[in-house]
C-alpha cells in the first residue's frame, strides 16, 4: 500500500471535531460555557469576542479558558465594539489573539449595505490575500454566508448574499469560508446543490449547525425544515475535514443546567454518529 493510499484512509478515518459555539449559551457566563462544553462532550469551543471583551485584556480571559476546554475558533465581533474599532480593524486583532495562542481559526461577517458600513466595506475589498492580514500566521480566515430577514419582504442586508458572488471574492482574495446551515436555509432550504459546489471550491472550513424554519433562526436539529442529515452525510461522503461547529439560540434549550447538558450532549452524539 503506497503512502498516498494510507494518507487517503486516514483522511477518512480521523474523527472530525464537534464544537460547541459559545453563541449557543451567550446568557451564560464565559468560564462555565466552557464547563458545560466539556460536560457536554464537546472537542473545544468557538469563542465570539463580546462586550466581555470591551474592558478586559482579552489575553487573560483567553489563558483563563483554555485551562477549561480548547478554543477551535474565534468568531469576531458582529457588532461594534467601542475599543476594537471597524470591520476590519477587529478581524486583524482577533487574527493576531489567534495567532499568539496557535488557535487555527477566525471567522468573521461581511460588511452590511444596509445600514451602509462603508469604512468597513472599502478596508473589505481592498484586502488582496486574507490568509495574510497578520506577520507570521498560520490562521485560516474565513467569511460567513448570512441570512435573509423580514416577514413579508425577505432580504438580506449583508454583502455578498448570493452564493456565486461570495465564491468569486473568496478566490479572488484568498479567503475560505464558513457554512452556515441556518443562514442558508433562511432563503433556500434545499441548498445541498448550492453547497456542494462551495464544498467542491476547497473553501469550505468550518461548518455552522443549526436547523432553519417558519422564520426561525437557530434551531434544535430536526425541529426546522432542512435536510441536515443528509447534509451530515454528504460532509462524510465528501470527506470534508473542518469542524462542525453546534450554533443554537439558548431559548431552544431547557433552563436548568442539566437539561441543558443533556440536551447538548444528545446533539454531540448525533453528530458523531453522523459524521464518523
Amino acid at each position: 500500500m503506497d503512502s498516498q493510499t494510507i494518507s487517503s484512509l486516514q483522511k477518512k478515518n480521523s474523527p472530525r471535531k464537534i464544537i460547541l459555539s459559545a453563541g449557543t449559551l451567550y446568557t451564560m457566563k464565559l468560564t462555565e460555557i466552557f464547563e458545560v462544553s466539556v460536560e457536554s462532550g464537546f472537542d473545544g469551543v468557538e469563542l465570539i469576542i463580546n462586550t466581555h471583551f470591551e474592558n478586559r485584556p482579552p489575553h487573560k480571559i483567553i489563558e483563563k479558558l483554555l485551562k477549561i476546554n480548547k478554543i477551535a475558533s474565534i468568531h469576531a465581533p458582529f457588532f461594534k465594539l467601542r475599543k476594537w474599532g471597524h470591520g476590519g480593524v477587529s478581524l486583524q486583532k482577533c487574527v493576531a489573539l489567534a495567532r499568539d495562542f496557535a488557535i487555527p481559526l477566525v471567522n468573521f461577517h461581511p460588511p452590511l449595505w444596509l445600514p451602509p458600513e462603508f469604512i468597513f466595506w472599502n478596508w473589505f475589498r481592498k484586502v488582496k490575500d486574507y490568509q495574510k492580514l497578520i506577520d507570521n500566521s498560520s490562521v485560516i480566515v474565513t467569511i460567513e454566508n448570512m441570512p435573509y430577514v423580514g416577514k413579508r419582504l425577505r432580504f438580506n442586508p449583508n454583502l455578498l448574499k448570493k452564493s456565486e458572488n461570495m465564491l468569486s471574492f473568496m478566490l479572488k482574495h484568498n479567503l475560505f469560508m464558513t457554512f452556515d446551515t441556518t443562514h442558508m436555509g433562511s432563503h433556500n432550504p434545499n441548498f445541498l446543490g448550492e453547497f456542494q459546489q462551495l464544498l467542491e471550491s476547497g473553501r469550505v472550513k468550518n461548518i455552522h449547525f443549526s436547523d432553519y424554519g417558519h422564520q426561525r433562526e437557530h434551531l434544535f436539529p430536526g425541529r426546522g425544515i432542512l435536510p441536515l442529515t443528509r447534509f451530515l452525510y454528504m460532509l462524510k461522503q465528501e470527506n470534508y475535514e473542518g469542524a462542525v461547529t453546534l450554533e443554537l439560540s439558548p431559548a431552544e434549550l431547557p433552563r436548568k443546567r442539566d437539561l441543558i447538558i443533556a440536551s447538548l450532549t444528545e446533539v454531540q452524539e448525533y453528530l458523531r454518529e453522523e459524521l464518523n
